[in-house]
């Protein structure tokens, strides 16, 4: 089959079939790919998903690979995400891995170098960036409209593990890794911010708390409500509080949590430069606040004005808000661009994986020695 202009159209599958599946299809459908196959967590699972979905189900990793697939989209516990991406990548398949990439930084250098070694295309969905304002933002930045950074700080607040009943796979380090609240949605902030102020974080010191100190065992679908069951110990954090210096001497902070009340998905970043300052709120994609000393304004996404990439992602008319589906739809598109041979702007990598799991190491190290800690930065020749 062709896509637009005769253009082969890409084949996909999609390994993991809950919520964040959904999305990964969705965004790859409307991005012009045919979906080829799904794999979920049991073969019963996968043909269930299959049907739904009006696709095939693969039985294993090994019948991804095998297959005429051109990308592949993992979509599961983040555990599973370094044997099945050094599969996919060893067959020479291009892969989107969600994040985290890994649960160490050793295993996410090696999904880099061989996503490197193998010449394909290997991206992570640190999809905020695709906001159009969030673009507006960067390219205020890189016109230097702020001046130098004065400050930068905010948060990421969620609630969806606020009641004692609620769990999921991701509160078990053996299925998420030994961070939840701030591996998960921490390194989102961290790469937004790295990404839009072209500052880079070199030290840290962070501080978790485990607020909820039992839950039901399980590995029930990510925010979906309570859970039943035996209760077991959380060794995984529920709220991370961050100071961080950035490599030009800039002070940074950061509160992550996933038990803040009514937070539903609030990542908020302020930057306070010299000459003025800007602010983000994921709730409210689509205004931001700009700050000068005389006085401050709201700007409105608008698809007639602003940076060439704030209108290439504003899909909508101004007053149509867009959201978090576009953002992943842009992002997606953008990966099957670069897979033809394009070279989209801000395309978020396994390099960019790798940056976040050597912060995610940094923070826990930070909190186990109640120190200041350097991110690591080693190449990954």
């Amino acid at each position: 089959m062709s896509g637009p202009g005769g253009a082969a159209r890409l084949r996909v599958a999609v390994v993991g079939a809950g919520m964040i599946g959904e999305v990964h299809r969705r965004a790859a459908v409307l991005a012009g790919a045919e979906l080829a196959g799904v794999m979920a967590s049991s073969p019963e699972r996968s043909r269930e998903a299959a049907a739904a979905w009006r696709t095939q189900a693969f039985g294993d990793i090994d019948a991804v690979a095998a297959s005429d697939v051109d990308v592949v989209h993992i979509c599961t516990p983040n555990s599973t995400h370094t044997p099945y991406v050094l599969r996919l990548l060893e067959a020479g398949k291009h892969v989107i891995c969600e994040k985290p990439l890994a649960t160490s930084t050793a295993d996410a250098e090696r999904m880099a170098v061989a996503a490197a070694e193998a010449g394909v295309v290997a991206a992570v969905p640190f999809v905020y960036r695709y906001h159009p304002l969030v673009r507006e933002i960067r390219a205020r930045r890189q016109a230097g409209e702020f001046g130098p950074w004065n400050l930068l700080h905010g948060s990421y607040l969620q609630d969806w593990l606020l009641s004692p009943d609620a769990s999921s796979w991701r509160v078990d380090p053996a299925a998420g890794g030994a961070s939840r609240a701030f591996g998960d949605i921490g390194s989102h902030w961290c790469d937004l911010v790295e990404w839009v102020s072209g500052e880079r974080f070199t030290s840290l010191t962070a501080q978790t708390s485990i607020t909820v100190p039992e839950r039901p065992a399980g590995s029930g679908a990510s925010f979906g409500g309570e859970s039943s069951g035996d209760r077991v110990p959380v060794q995984t954090e529920d709220a991370a509080a961050l100071l961080l210096r950035t490599g030009t001497g800039v002070l940074a902070s950061a509160t992550v949590s996933q038990v803040s009340a009514g937070r539903k998905n609030r990542l908020w970043f302020e930057l306070d430069g010299a000459l003025g300052s800007a602010v983000f709120d994921q709730e409210n994609p689509e205004q931001i606040w700009l700050g000068g000393e005389e006085g401050s304004r709201l700007l409105v996404r608008d698809p007639a004005h602003g940076s060439a990439e704030q209108r290439r992602l504003s899909v909508l008319p101004g007053g149509h808000a867009q959201g978090y589906a576009q953002c992943f739809e842009a992002f997606v598109a953008d990966t099957y661009d670069a897979v033809a041979g394009g070279k989209p702007e801000g395309l978020p990598t396994f390099q960019d994986g790798v940056r976040s799991a050597r912060i995610v190491e940094a923070v826990l190290a930070s909190a186990a020695s109640g120190r200041w800690t350097e991110v690591g930065g080693g190449s990954l020749s």
